[in-house]
């Protein structure tokens, strides 16, 4: 039979084994402003993520994706409040969408980083 001493000896090795493996600092997973977006970083992020929608000219594909220069909700949205769109995408149902198909989150790429999303909204900025 096991003691509750050699029970217990167990749980807080097993505690301070799961503790020891998690972070030491909580994990911020929003969008937020670790940096500045860097358009030159952007462009090779946008021509293989966002171009077979928006076209490699930023021009639009029609029945797909609308043209992003000149584009007035780039032009008039910070760079941070952009990332922040790419991060979530937009539904085919949405109000706004002008072109009825859904824009998936990260342009469809789940790999794509935060910084990744930071770099192409300052290429799209910087083309306005």
């Amino acid at each position: 039979m096991v003691s509750k001493a050699r029970v217990a000896v167990a749980i807080a090795i097993t505690a301070l084994t799961v503790a020891a493996c998690g972070p030491s600092t909580p994990v911020n997973t929003s969008l937020g402003p670790t940096s500045a977006g860097d358009p030159l970083a952007g462009v090779p992020v946008y021509v293989g993520n966002c171009a077979p929608c928006h076209g490699r000219d930023l021009q639009g594909i029609n029945g797909l994706g609308v043209g992003l220069s000149p584009n007035a909700y780039v032009a008039e949205t910070d760079e941070q409040e952009l990332a922040a769109f790419l991060a979530v995408g937009r539904e085919a149902d949405d109000p706004l969408n002008m072109q009825g198909i859904a824009m998936p989150p990260r342009g469809g790429n789940p790999s794509l980083t935060d910084q990744d999303l930071r770099d192409v909204a300052a290429y799209l900025k910087a083309q306005q």
